[in-house]
């Protein structure tokens, strides 16, 4: 009989112990997850996101509509060259079809050679003119991209948003207008540029 209580009671102080330690853990499990709670509200309260339109800030962008078009001049001397090349080597041909049978074989042999040294010439020439217009629109790319990170930099100092995003149609499906910073940021972009154009 005892033995009975004592291990009744060593059974009935093991279940005590047990609910005591989940009562105390519900209750610092609730406090943290209070203060947690508060602390993220915190946080939502003071993250903050604007975004710019990359269409208009690419149309309205001064710097861009000029590299914009010195890439299109750069495209179209590129074009006049390859075809003045084109014209040059086509007179050469009929120069050589005018002749035609009249030439002996060791002049049609070497005929055959200058035509494909010409087709060469004029690969390479056109291979090195595209990977310059394609390394001008990288640099381009790469300054834009620079200018516009340099200019949020300073911009976000006192305005204290978490991200500043461009607005891409594919990327976004809601957007509310009150975020939208685009003039701003087409204005002082312009601004920059125009101080720097006024130093040169």
């Amino acid at each position: 009989m005892k033995y009975l209580s004592l291990v009744l009671s060593a059974v009935a102080t093991l279940i005590s112990g047990y609910l005591l330690v989940q009562h105390t853990s519900k209750k610092s499990g609730t406090s943290n997850s209070g203060t947690s709670t508060e602390a993220a509200a915190g946080a939502a309260a003071e993250f903050k996101i604007a975004y710019f339109d990359i269409d208009s800030l690419q149309n309205k962008y001064e710097y861009f509509k000029d590299a914009l078009a010195q890439l299109k001049a750069k495209e179209e001397n590129m074009n006049k060259e390859l075809s003045g090349l084109e014209r040059s080597y086509q007179k050469k041909i009929n120069e050589w079809q005018q002749q035609g049978a009249s030439m002996s074989q060791s002049q049609a042999e070497a005929v055959q050679r200058e035509y494909g040294q010409m087709q060469q010439n004029y690969q390479q020439r056109r291979l090195t003119l595209e990977q310059q217009l394609e390394n001008l629109k990288m640099d381009y790319k790469k300054n834009i991209k620079t200018k516009i990170e340099d200019y949020l930099r300073e911009f976000n100092k006192d305005k204290g948003y978490a991200y500043i995003i461009s607005y891409e149609p594919e990327l976004m499906f809601y957007r509310d207008t009150v975020y939208n910073i685009t003039e701003q940021i087409i204005q002082g972009l312009n601004a920059e540029y125009k101080k720097t154009e006024e130093k040169k």
